[in-house]
């Protein structure tokens, strides 16, 4: 309740100031007017009335622009806007009572040429303080209504149709100036209300704005926090398991000797092997940061994807082996290069095969392609017959440490940082991770590199290549030419 009070409050000021503004705007036009009607009058009224009447008018608006020069300079103005209304409204109805004086002092009984000259000339006095105050029905009414009065009672005291005919024209024209005076203090009273609003929107939103930026430069304080602590963790992690690994290894060879009881061959083993996968996750967790902190850099180079295919054959072969699955590489011998860092996207490569083994079954196939699309692009995609992922589940797949139901339901190891880091190294190279996947069909998943990364064979489509590459793939290109 005192919020709509305020704004009513509110929205009384802001017409006040609006009146104010356009009588003070206007101040000389009345005054020169009045002169005018003075004169012209004097062909039927005499001197003295004439001089007396043209004092009044100029001190009544004398009096109301004295107000409003007052009213601009207060300081309180804002505080009591019903005060102010009554006195605005006050000086408008003695600005009405000095024009509405000619209807007694200058009136001429029987000459009615000059009695519609007097209406008619009030009726544009009328027009005039509606193009002033239109926004403000306390004034129109406090002015109009007087002279309308004024005017209706002179015409009355005069019998004839003429009379009649000025009076009903005076009342109609005044009801028709205050309806429109009405609805165009609600215009403004609704722009006045949209403008409030829309002010109150634009602080809300730079009230976000701040909020946001200063969430912005805590996360980015937070992130370097965090890849300043694991920077010193993974140094203070990696000593000592190079040391379990290192004894471990030892142990579970027999290096030193047979151990008395030959299970501790096995738990040194199994120590060996625990100490590796921790390794690996230490090193997933690395790189993930580097990504997301925009520190990891590329060692641009032209890359055979052929010989990265190979190399992750020959480290991951061995456990598709195991689970007696079919494991193909389909890399053309054309394939051409790529601009881009071969450790990284040996990176991408194992990650993928390596989450394909994971998932699928035993005797399941998983096949590595290298193919051109429609756009050029070049498509490197791993495709399993695996379960599959379950579409509710794919945006959350690329999350980091995220789990999928089929993950947590087989008890499969990982971290959920393989294909979060192969999102990052893909984005790095300008291109992008798309996975498709059906329950029960398997997943195809597939990085896009952009076509400028491309170097030979149909990708530069005939295109002179130093025109679509950068300096330094320029000078790539010039070596490999």
């Amino acid at each position: 309740m005192t919020g709509q009070t305020d704004r009513d409050a509110g929205q009384e000021a802001a017409l006040l100031a609006l009146f104010v503004r356009n009588q003070t705007k206007v101040a000389l036009a009345l005054p020169v007017l009045a002169a005018l009607f003075a004169l012209s009058n004097l062909v039927w009224a005499r001197w003295d009335a004439a001089v007396i009447w043209l004092a009044c008018a100029l001190g009544a608006q004398g009096v109301q622009l004295s107000l409003c020069r007052y009213y601009e300079s207060s300081d309180n103005r804002l505080s009591r806007p019903g005060e102010w209304v009554g006195m605005l409204a006050a000086s408008e109805l003695l600005f009405a009572s000095s024009w509405s004086l000619p209807l007694f002092l200058f009136w001429s009984p029987g000459n009615e040429l000059q009695h519609i000259y007097l209406i008619a000339t009030l009726m544009t006095v009328v027009a005039i303080r509606i193009m002033i105050a239109n926004n403000f029905l306390p004034v129109v009414l406090a002015g109009t209504g007087f002279i309308t009065v004024t005017i209706l009672i002179r015409c009355l005291t005069v019998h004839g149709p003429l009379y009649v005919a000025l009076a009903a024209m005076a009342v109609m024209t005044a009801v028709f100036f205050i309806q429109l005076s009405r609805r165009l203090e609600e215009t403004a009273r609704d722009i006045l209300a949209y403008r409030s609003q829309r002010e109150k929107l634009i602080a809300e939103l730079e009230r976000a704005r701040d909020q946001a930026e200063r969430d912005r430069k805590r996360a980015e304080e937070a992130s370097r926090a965090k890849s300043r602590f694991l920077a010193t963790m993974s140094h203070e992690l990696r000593t000592p398991l190079n040391a379990i690994m290192g004894f471990s290894e030892i142990l579970s060879h027999e290096m030193m000797g047979p151990h008395a009881v030959t299970a501790y061959k096995h738990y040194s083993a199994d120590i060996h092997s625990s100490g590796h996968y921790l390794l690996s996750l230490i090193d997933d967790i690395l790189d993930l940061s580097r990504i997301e902190a925009g520190r990891q850099e590329l060692a641009e180079e032209p890359v055979d994807l052929g010989a990265v295919a190979s190399a992750c054959a020959k480290l991951l072969r061995t456990k598709a082996d195991e689970r007696s699955q079919a494991l193909s590489f389909e890399i053309p011998r054309d394939c051409p290069q790529l601009i881009g860092d071969r450790r990284a996207l040996g990176q991408i490569l194992f990650n993928l095969v390596s989450n394909a083994i994971k998932f699928t079954p035993p005797h399941g196939k998983i096949a590595v392609s290298a193919a051109l699309d429609d756009g050029e692009r070049l498509v490197l995609s791993v495709r399993d017959s695996g379960p599959g992922i379950p579409s509710h589940e794919l945006d959350a797949a690329l999350a980091a440490f995220a789990r999928g139901s089929l993950a947590t339901r087989r008890a499969i190891d990982g971290a959920g940082l393989g294909l979060p880091i192969v999102k990052g190294l893909v984005k790095l190279h300008e291109g992008e991770l798309a996975i498709r996947s059906l329950a029960g069909q398997g997943t195809i998943a597939s990085a896009i590199f952009p076509r400028r990364r491309v170097l030979t064979g149909p990708a530069l489509g005939g295109a002179d290549p130093l025109a679509v590459a950068s300096e330094s793939q320029r000078r790539l290109i010039a070596l490999t030419a």
